[in-house]
């Protein structure tokens, strides 16, 4: 396919318009001020906010653990079944808007069985929506169980058996929360058992962690994924290892932005990910709070990097299917879709 024949002015509609997957989603910080004002209001709860613009002017972080004690409290209004189902339904038909045509959610159990919420009432809300997604938006929809990295690793498998009874509904399992002092290793054996289980296993690593997290990640926990991992590029071995496993890494860029990984986009390190051959792709991690969901990270990126051209958006789109846990004849459709919109804007 002939890239250099795509003008510059076309790159945001390409962007837009293209197919692509979404591997790094929260979908607790999916919910917008707005919804948590309506489910606060349905279900009684609440707020230390006198108004949805009260709560979006409090969204100026300085770190991960300024965005995460606010994350929690949003997450306080839901409490039933329908409350997950309306937050991640709202999710997905913003991203049908996007052209995302799967999506991998990540969701935190404990933040949610911790204030007295049963988990089945969390992953049946989900698990609806994402059956829903699939019938009514042609959007496909997949689960990821999160361990909180800040709690203990007695507490991450206390939740895996309490998922267990509902294993049907999610694919894998991830570790997020505070980076600092939680290192991958922690949670070592109940990774272990849940590659025993046969799940997919993804981790957070390298966004404000060092590399060295990502190797732990790799070799502690084997993971598939590496959620973030920007930090790789300070470590050429590690940037080497990545590039010839094609180890997926899930870029959140206005994320790492919102949280002063990189004081502008005009300093983030995709390109160099990408010229050195890792399998990067663009997610939108926490999108009611960072400013953007895919789409916006897309447009907002090319925009700012001014060297990543329709090259670049066309291997993004093409790692995020490569990269989903989903089977090859599905991946190849969707890469088909793909090389299909391409050769409109080609033409």
């Amino acid at each position: 396919m002939n890239f250099g024949t795509i003008p510059r002015d076309r790159l945001p509609a390409l962007l837009r318009e293209m197919p692509k997957a979404e591997l790094h989603i929260h979908i607790e910080g999916s919910l917008e001020p707005e919804l948590i004002f309506a489910l606060a209001a349905r279900n009684g709860v609440a707020l230390p906010y006198a108004s949805v613009e009260a709560l979006r002017a409090a969204y100026a972080f300085t770190d991960l653990q300024s965005f995460l004690d606010i994350y929690y409290a949003g997450a306080s209004v839901l409490l039933k079944e329908q409350d997950f189902f309306d937050m991640a339904m709202a999710y997905f038909e913003r991203a049908a808007a996007d052209h995302v045509v799967h999506a991998e959610l990540f969701f935190d159990p404990q933040t949610h069985t911790d204030r007295g919420v049963p988990i089945k009432t969390v992953i049946d809300g989900l698990a609806r929506a994402c059956a829903t997604a699939q019938r009514e938006l042609g959007v496909s929809g997949a689960l990821i169980l999160c361990f909180l990295r800040h709690l203990s690793e007695e507490a991450a498998f206390a939740t895996l058996e309490q998922a267990l009874p509902h294993r049907e509904h999610f694919i894998g399992v991830g570790l997020d929360s505070s980076e600092r002092g939680h290192p991958p290793e922690k949670f070592a054996r109940v990774f272990a058992r849940c590659r025993e289980l046969g799940l997919h296993l993804v981790a957070h690593a390298g966004e404000e962690g060092p590399p060295a997290y990502v190797w732990s990640a790799l070799d502690v926990l084997h993971v598939e994924r590496i959620d973030h991992g920007v930090r790789s590029v300070d470590d050429p071995a590690l940037m080497r290892r990545l590039a010839a496993t094609r180890m997926p890494l899930t870029v959140c860029p206005l994320s790492n932005v919102k949280l002063c990984v990189y004081p502008t986009m005009a300093q983030h390190q995709l390109p160099a990910l990408l010229d050195a051959g890792l399998c990067a792709t663009i997610n939108s991690d926490d999108p009611a709070y960072f400013g953007g969901y895919m789409n916006q990270n897309f447009v907002e990126t090319f925009a700012a990097l001014p060297q990543l051209t329709a090259r670049h958006a066309y291997q993004l789109a093409r790692n995020s299917f490569e990269a989903s846990f989903v089977d090859a004849a599905r991946k190849q459709a969707w890469i088909s879709a793909l090389d299909q919109v391409f050769e409109h804007y080609v033409s």
